[in-house]
């Protein structure tokens, strides 16, 4: 009898260790989203003191971004692809969504790397385009994840 209560909260803090990657992920997704809406809303600038506060902008958003994306990846993501997550639905789930969700990967450091320039370079005239595209893909990351997150819930 107690080996089955053993092996009941082995599935229990298995379960409670996945449901916390689950909630940090999407803490660092709401922070990313609150700062992805003020980049996206900085007016174009015409003045140098405008291109320092745009900048900064980015630079905030980028580095919430990574910090984003490293969440999914070294938290949930890894966590399967490690074989950790013995649930065989949420492997087999995990497998089908996961090149999708490295192209968002992709396209969200290709971003960073356009972008995160600090205090030197001008920022790209095609910055509402890249944005425009970037949050199209952080939404379809955003819905493949949450998918993920239910079945790892059930």
């Amino acid at each position: 009898m107690q080996t089955t209560n053993m092996g009941e909260q082995n599935i229990t803090d298995r379960r409670s260790g996945s449901a916390g990657i689950g909630e940090k992920l999407v803490a660092e997704r709401a922070e990313m989203l609150v700062r992805f809406c003020q980049a996206a809303g900085l007016e174009p600038f015409h003045k140098e003191a405008d291109e320092s506060k745009a900048r900064q902008h980015l630079q905030d958003f980028c580095q919430v971004l990574m910090d984003y994306i490293a969440a999914g990846h070294f938290g949930l993501y890894e966590r399967i692809a490690s074989g950790k997550e013995r649930r065989q639905g949420v492997a087999a789930l995990a497998e089908e969504l996961y090149p999708r969700i490295a192209e968002t990967t992709d396209i969200a450091v290709a971003f960073n790397d356009k972008y995160d320039c600090g205090d030197e370079g001008d920022i790209s005239p095609s910055i509402g385009k890249d944005l425009s595209r970037l949050g199209e893909e952080l939404a379809v990351r955003a819905e493949l994840e949450d998918q993920l997150l239910r079945a790892m819930a059930r």
